[in-house]
């Protein structure tokens, strides 16, 4: 029987620094992945949606992999980001996370591709096969259910390494609860969106969450319900709905409003973003700056 994965705790999606030119930033990458590291991170997730993996070359995506890898051995486990148009450049990046010793690859269905077992198998399979011991599979559907139950079931029964899923789909909470059924109690769960509802995720049964930032918080969230005082677990978790009331708005505010903090925390060099998508107003920054001084009241607590 196919053994569960066990690791438990914040798999951070790392975002993606540049510097005053827009080039990659590898040394801002190298002081984020130091800052999880102490604040309590499992490992990272790297390059994904909040990396602004679609704006980045093949080339930088190889490079913050290997930066990644290098940076957190023997203090964190590393899943490599293989989402691409591309399924030529998923593979690559497949192949590369292998050759770096990572401990996994994400991947989502490419667009154009059939929520069916057969169309999936045929892209998952040369990925798999390819890649780290653990394969985890991104189910992303912003404004559906995302793929069939069934269908997830099926791959997790056919293909070895399919050990985590990544549960990204509206609403969220049932699909845990529904995949869990479904394979009984086998595959493992990771939340990432869906950080509004981290109490309800972590009732269901998910073992990791995929946070972008705030780790020390979110890691005191998940001490608190592990050691049974999930009042506790409650309390501490009320702490950051102002933050994520603002930052879960869209995938676009997100970044916008982490990078952000990462510069105001003198992490990054600069706070600059490459994904085109919702315009940064005035109105955004006065809250930004406002929920920045909430945060630095946070650390200081």
């Amino acid at each position: 029987m196919k053994q569960r994965w066990s690791v438990r705790g914040l798999v951070v999606s790392l975002n993606t620094p540049f510097d005053a030119a827009g080039r990659l930033d590898l040394r801002s990458l190298e002081r984020l992945v130091e800052l999880h590291l102490r604040e309590g991170a499992a490992g990272f997730l790297t390059p994904a949606q909040a990396a602004e993996v679609f704006d980045l070359s093949l080339e930088e995506r190889l490079a913050i992999v290997g930066l990644v890898r290098d940076a957190s051995r023997g203090r964190g486990i590393v899943i490599a980001g293989a989402t691409s148009p591309d399924r030529r450049e998923s593979a690559m990046m497949a192949e590369h996370a292998a050759r770096l010793g990572c401990d996994g690859v994400l991947s989502e269905a490419p667009p154009g591709c059939p929520w069916d077992l057969p169309s999936l198998l045929e892209y998952f399979e040369p990925l798999a096969a390819a890649g780290p011991p653990l394969l985890m599979i991104q189910d992303l559907d912003w404004h559906g259910s995302g793929l069939p139950v069934e269908v997830i079931a099926e791959l997790f029964d056919r293909l070895p390494s399919f050990r985590s899923l990544k549960v990204e789909v509206v609403p969220a909470g049932p699909k845990y609860t529904a995949v869990l059924q479904a394979t009984g109690g086998r595959l493992h769960l990771g939340g990432g969106w869906a950080a509004l509802q981290m109490i309800e995720a972590l009732d269901r049964g998910v073992d990791v969450f995929m946070n972008t930032a705030l780790t020390r918080f979110y890691r005191e969230i998940f001490d608190a319900y592990d050691a049974g005082a999930r009042a506790l677990a409650i309390e501490r978790f009320h702490r950051l709905l102002p933050v994520l009331a603002f930052s879960r708005q869209h995938l676009d505010v997100s970044i916008h409003f982490h990078k952000r903090q990462f510069h105001h925390l003198g992490v990054f060099a600069t706070p600059r973003v490459r994904k085109r998508g919702i315009a940064w107003d005035e109105y955004f920054e006065r809250q930004t700056r406002e929920l920045l001084a909430y945060i630095d009241a946070l650390y200081q607590a």
